[in-house]
């Protein structure tokens, strides 16, 4: 895992933060605007990587700058999938913190909540995630 996490991203790299506590996965309802896509859908904390930037940094960076969480402890990677957008790849990790979420970026998210696996909307984002949600909580 140290190896991925010391690999610098590249434009087509984004960063996935399973963040599971109680056996709960933290999920934030993004909405997006017509520029990218139409509609709201729930993600898991994450995103793209700066230039420069290690993977490692991207994921914690972004979880910050989303949720203000700040004791992101990365816990198991699970390995990289397809993004949502053609072209990315998203390397997924199973997180944790004592923290809460906190509404960081309102202009980009309604809300974040916790969710039971069982409890997941269907408006999930990405559903190369959904199905590694289903088998990591």
């Amino acid at each position: 895992m140290d190896q991925i996490l010391k690999t610098q991203v590249t434009r087509e790299t984004a960063t996935s933060a399973l963040i599971i506590r109680d056996g709960k996965i933290l999920l934030g309802l993004r909405n997006y605007t017509p520029d990218k896509w139409i509609g709201s859908f729930w993600t898991t904390p994450g995103g793209r990587g700066d230039e420069g930037e290690t993977v490692e940094e991207c994921l914690k960076r972004e979880t910050e700058e989303e949720t203000g969480i700040t004791d992101l402890k990365i816990e198991e990677y699970i390995g990289k999938v397809d993004g949502a957008k053609e072209g990315d790849i998203v390397e997924v990790f199973v997180c944790s913190t004592n923290q809460e979420a906190k509404l960081m970026e309102p202009e980009k998210f309604g809300e974040w909540k916790w969710f039971k696996s069982n409890e997941i909307p269907e408006n999930f984002i990405n559903k190369n995630i959904f199905s590694i949600i289903q088998k990591s909580v």
